[in-house]
């Protein structure tokens, strides 16, 4: 217990985790500071606790060079639970032995391997309580980092604990754990320090030194314990020197390397094997050693000297006497290590790790290495490890010989490098591809590959030009994907709009007129691409029949999707919306959140949810968008994502919620702003028109509502009504009525109820007389015919107030009666208070509504509770919410405590909103 000398603080955060975890409350804790501060000595007071309490420990610790192993951390800290394999549903299984390597498939989603992950500590933490210990977790290979850290966010209800590790480095920075619980290690104080000190060295010591020793340390106890051990005995008793280094834990391996190299030749050649060897396992040591002609005892003096343990696995004392022997070797020396390890490696066991050594022993080039680590990359990705991919390929082009295969590589280790993340080193990988012989189609891609990477790091405004540049070039080469190509830049150029750099929206649908055509019968991607190209050149009305016939195909639910289709979904949301076509846009937005969860795609379903709630609110089904929007406000935050405001925005302007609405306008235009997106500006303008309406700010609506009907791209739609009304409201008929004939022609176009009842809608506003009355009873009854309940509300309103206008009050009470009940049933505040008024100024009091049981529970709880009434288990459930069945089980019990309610099938009885 010397190590743990001064942290009561810390042992106490330890043992209120467990015990927490202990009473069913799991929880998660991230354990930081700089190397030898501690963190593993906590680390293993848990594990103490853990046993002490009849918890199971799992534990797994990070290592540098294995980082490039996709799952491999995961896959040494779940490997004893893989007998509970069979408990989870089958697309949680697969996800997880093929992202494990243990059998052959489509590559898993991650989060879906994070879903199977959280499931299989939860089953297994029912027996007796699971504690899970990941030491140097900033070693973690990534993908098996992002997965623990999806678990730690989703953890609630579970018999579970979870602790990292996390040493200050460059690579901490990148690791996906912000948010969690965490825990600082801060130096020593003196008192602890001397204290440490004194237990640490029998040796007697001169005060002076004491002093000298305490100072230089800086409260590091991993110092205080070991660089008195790399002194020479006679300066412990006067003038005891530490090295000269930057920081205590530069001295620390510094000191360990003293130690080590003092050690035997053949030792240090054992020690330099095992620091580059990164399992532990002792029998590839072993054989490795052997291929060398090392000694069988050769480790003994490694041993007598705290280095190194050499039991059931290889540990050595701290990490850092693996990075002090692996850096102070020679390089020869570390190639003659890696190359034995290479040929100890079985290569049908562990072909990539075998690769790895081999391509490590490597001086210059090898064509054989750089092909072994090519099949790697191809196996890595297969377990959707693109991160793993990444790293063998970028080895690979390394090692190849032939400028032309090195430029081959280059670019596949770029797409790799681009799917992982890391955006600059693919850039860089470019720019070496760039420099070898390349054919056209290869230029092709990698003008393409430059695209989406700017694409996805800026949304630039330069962005649809660089892909039209790319779909050019590759029409004559590859047409299918030329035609990909020319509708990415379509969808680009749209979300650029107006902020759009060179060349726009028009320049993007004129060149996609001109790709070249599908080579079977045009599926729902070509039909998308042709109807926007029409829509952008030859006016809405032309390609209205060719958009209706792209969501005709993709709103099918049972049609087959593939990874094509599913990627254009959500433009395909847009599209319905541009059509007032409520029925698509509904099977669309639901198809892709289906799609999203059957697959485990949690990176997609935040978006997809909020294509769910936009419609939800046009529905009047505002407590299921208020669900869906809590739902996906939990995604992201479990999985690291920025915020999606689309959803949490309409929700509030609807609401009538002014100062949230406008911070939340305020937000979203300035990030909109610095990331050159137009259309999410456009979007936010029409909700703030919206929000204005309803509180009866007509010139500030009108002000609104102007731009994005003005730009006319995506969500003018969207803002056309909402323009009507203001400027009708506000003496501006003449913009009113021009918008009002637009909205007119276009609805007619689409000839769906949703339009042409807004188009009834906007013709009443700017008519007067019995004309106006007709509209009015059109709105009402078009929109009756469809699901979008809010704007029947809205039509019910503004027939009331016309009829209070022309003094006939019994009528208009009729309409806003009926208004305000919608409106306030839907918690469309500020237009049911505007009804409120209305009714008020005809005699009738509004009735006040009645408040439900259901209004104690929350967003998730009521969400859940929908799922149970239609008869799901919680284990489907939890499936679905990416949540493990023990947490639905304890929000269930507070769903009946709330509700007064003691079974499932009452839950089913109740009137859910």
């Amino acid at each position: 217990m010397t190590d743990l000398v001064g942290r009561r603080a810390e042992i106490a955060a330890v043992e209120d985790l467990l015990a927490g975890a202990r009473a069913g409350r799991s929880g998660a804790l991230v354990v930081r500071g700089e190397a030898g501060i501690g963190k593993t000595a906590v680390l293993e007071h848990a594990r103490d606790i853990g046993h002490r309490r009849g918890f199971r420990v799992e534990s797994v610790a990070g290592v540098q060079s294995e980082a490039q192993f996709a799952f491999g951390g995961l896959h040494q800290l779940c490997g004893l639970l893989l007998d509970r394999l069979e408990v989870l549903p089958e697309p949680q299984q697969a996800a997880l032995e093929v992202a494990f390597g243990l059998r052959v498939g489509p590559a898993p989603d991650r989060f879906l391997v994070g879903l199977a992950v959280l499931n299989l500590l939860a089953e297994v933490a029912e027996e007796r309580g699971l504690l899970c210990l990941v030491d140097d977790a900033q070693w973690l290979d990534p993908a098996s980092a992002q997965v623990l850290a999806f678990v730690s966010r989703r953890v609630a209800a579970e018999r579970l604990a979870l602790v990292f590790t996390v040493r200050d480095c460059e690579e901490a920075d990148l690791l996906p754990f912000s948010g969690l619980p965490d825990l600082r290690l801060c130096p020593l104080g003196e008192g602890d320090a001397r204290a440490l000190l004194t237990a640490a060295v029998r040796t007697p010591l001169d005060d002076a030194v004491r002093d000298r020793v305490v100072a230089e340390a800086r409260g590091n106890p991993l110092a205080l314990l070991e660089l008195p051990r790399s002194a020479q005995p006679a300066r412990l008793a006067g003038g005891f020197e530490l090295p000269d280094a930057l920081d205590v834990p530069h001295r620390i391996e510094a000191s360990f390397h003293r130690r080590s190299s003092s050690l035997p030749a053949e030792t240090q050649l054992f020690l330099l094997v095992a620091a580059a060897e990164p399992t532990g396992e002792v029998a590839l040591l072993c054989r490795a050693t052997e291929a060398l002609g090392i000694a069988s005892d050769a480790h003994a003096p490694a041993e007598a000297a705290g280095l190194l343990e050499l039991g059931t696995q290889v540990r050595f004392r701290h990490p850092l006497v693996r990075s002090a022997v692996y850096r102070a070797a020679h390089a020869a020396d570390r190639r003659r290590a890696h190359g034995a390890l290479a040929v100890a490696t079985d290569p049908e066991v562990d072909p990539d790790r075998r690769a790895w050594h081999r391509a490590q022993a490597v001086l210059g080039v090898d064509e054989a290495a750089a092909a072994d680590l090519e099949r790697s990359a191809a196996r890595a990705r297969a377990r959707g490890g693109s991160a793993a991919a990444a790293a063998f390929l970028h080895r690979a082009v390394e090692l190849t010989p032939d400028p032309a295969d090195r430029a081959r590589r280059a670019l596949e280790a770029a797409q790799a490098k681009h799917e992982a993340g890391a955006s600059d080193v693919a850039l860089d990988l470019l720019a070496a591809a760039a420099t070898g012989p390349v054919d056209d189609l290869q230029a092709a891609r990698m003008a393409l590959l430059r695209a989406q990477i700017a694409f996805h790091t800026t949304r630039g405004g330069d962005v649809p030009g660089l892909l039209l540049d790319a779909a050019e070039t590759l029409a004559p080469l590859d047409p299918a994907l030329a035609r990909e190509t020319y509708l990415h830049a379509l969808d680009a150029a749209t979300h650029a709009g107006r902020l759009a750099r060179g060349r726009g929206l028009p320049e993007a649908a004129k060149a996609a007129h001109h790709a070249p055509p599908p080579s079977g019968p045009p599926g729902p991607a070509d039909l998308l691409l042709d109807g926007l190209a029409t829509r952008f050149t030859d006016g809405f009305e032309a390609s209205v029949p060719t958009l209706q016939r792209a969501l005709a195909a993709l709103a099918d639910r049972d049609s087959p999707a593939g990874d094509g289709d599913r990627r254009w979904l959500w433009l395909a949301s847009h599209v319905a919306a541009m059509l007032w076509d409520d029925e698509a846009l509904y099977s669309v937005a639901c198809r892709g959140v289906r799609l999203a969860r059957e697959a485990g795609a949690l990176a997609t379903l935040p978006a997809a949810l909020n294509g769910v709630t936009y419609v939800l609110v046009l529905r009047g089904e505002v407590a299921r968008a208020a669900e869906l929007a809590a739902e996906e406000a939990a995604i992201t935050e479990a999985t690291g994502a920025p915020p999606l405001l689309n959803a949490r925005l309409m929700l509030s302007a609807w609401g009538g919620r002014e100062r949230e609405t406008v911070e939340l306008y305020a937000t979203m235009v300035e990030e909109a702003t610095e990331r050159g997106e137009s259309t999410k500006i456009d979007l936010a303008q029409a909700m703030l028109a919206t929000l204005h309406n309803g509180l009866g700010n007509y010139p500030d609506a009108l002000a609104a509502a102007m731009p994005p009907c003005e730009h006319d791209v995506a969500f003018s739609s969207l803002a056309l009504p909402e323009l009507v009304e203001a400027a009708s409201r506000a003496g501006q008929p003449e913009r009113a009525a021009a918008a009002a004939d637009l909205l007119d022609r276009r609805a007619r176009a689409s000839a769906t109820p949703y339009g042409l009842g807004l188009a009834a809608y906007a013709r009443a506003l700017v008519s007067s007389g019995p004309a106006a009355e007709k509209h009015y009873r059109e709105a009402i009854e078009r929109l009756r015919g469809c699901r979008i309940a809010a704007y029947l509300a809205r039509a019910h309103l503004v027939y009331g107030e016309w009829l209070r206008r022309e003094r006939r009050r019994q009528e208009a009470r009729e309409h806003l009666r009926t208004a305000h009940e919608m409106l306030k049933a839907m918690g469309a505040d500020a237009f049911a208070e505007r009804a409120a008024r209305e009714l008020r100024a005809t005699g009738e009091h509004p009735r006040s509504r009645t408040e439900q049981p259901t209004d104690a529970l929350t967003a998730q709880e009521l969400h859940i509770a929908r799922f149970v009434a239609t008869g799901a288990t919680s284990r489907e459930i939890g499936a679905q919410l990416f949540l493990s069945p023990r947490t639905i089980e304890a929000h269930l019990r507070n769903i009946f405590r709330k509700l007064g309610i003691s079974s499932r099938r009452q839950l089913k009885e109740l009137s859910l909103p």
